[in-house]
């Protein structure tokens, strides 16, 4: 099985809640063999913790991955970031909204991260 592509979990606030991959795809009703590709296709980041692959519950809604998510990732990895610069910048909080971006996702402000996002590209 191919070696995911997960970011260092320094990144990724030590409180942050996260799931496993089982945990992913019960709540998606999809198999972990699909988490997996969503992981490596870049739709979803993980993070390494303690060996083991997780990603961030914030990533998720009621509905499934939070609808802008895949593109925020896109648009920050096509701009230049590296997936850890992409990963630091969702759970860095943005200093106007009192937030970080990837909670903003989950409001008013998401295509704003977005725009955010296309303006830092490299």
């Amino acid at each position: 099985m191919a070696t995911l592509p997960l970011t260092d979990d320094h990144v990724l606030p030590a409180d942050e809640p996260v799931l496993d991959l089982p945990a992913v795809a019960r709540r998606l009703g999809v198999s972990v063999g699909r988490i997996r590709t969503l992981v490596a296709e870049h739709h979803v980041l993980a993070v390494s913790r303690d060996g083991e692959p997780v990603v961030p519950e914030v990533f998720f809604d009621d509905h499934g991955i939070a609808k802008h998510l895949t593109g925020l990732i896109g648009v920050l990895l096509d701009g230049g970031f590296s997936r850890d610069e992409a990963m630091e910048w969702m759970f860095t909080v943005q200093d106007d909204l009192g937030e970080y971006p990837a909670r903003a996702l989950h409001g008013h402000s998401a295509r704003e991260m977005i725009r955010r996002a296309q303006a830092l590209a490299l």
